[in-house]
């Protein structure tokens, strides 16, 4: 076998960065809706950043989740509830887009499965 040089990089991130904080986020929105409809689809992501959070994405279901709301409780759990900080549940503006799967992606999913997993 060949010896090749490369380089091998990961991350890594602690706890308050964006990242986990919208992972929570996505995390929290796929449970709510899977606990009301079994056969939901859910594709959404979470953006962050000072004052924001932006979730966008496709979901499909019967179930109703009031996603603001479960946004800004997701965040006051972590614990982000002073405005001083630059960044709280009470005063961060939550934007949304969420539209339904599109047909011709809900085709391969039910013959193929997610093609992003």
């Amino acid at each position: 076998m060949s010896r090749h040089n490369y380089l091998f990089t990961s991350e890594s991130v602690t706890e308050g960065h964006p990242d986990k904080i919208a992972d929570q986020i996505s995390d929290g929105i796929l449970d709510a809706i899977i606990a009301q409809d079994k056969r939901c689809r859910v594709a959404c992501e979470t953006i962050l950043t000072t004052g924001i959070a932006f979730v966008a994405g496709e979901i499909s279901t019967k179930a109703y989740v009031e996603i603001p709301d479960l946004i800004r409780e997701t965040i006051r759990q972590i614990g982000y509830t002073d405005a001083a900080w630059g960044f709280d549940y009470h005063t961060c503006s939550v934007l949304t887009s969420i539209h339904n799967q599109s047909p011709d992606i809900a085709v391969g999913v039910d013959s193929g499965g997610a093609g992003d997993q």
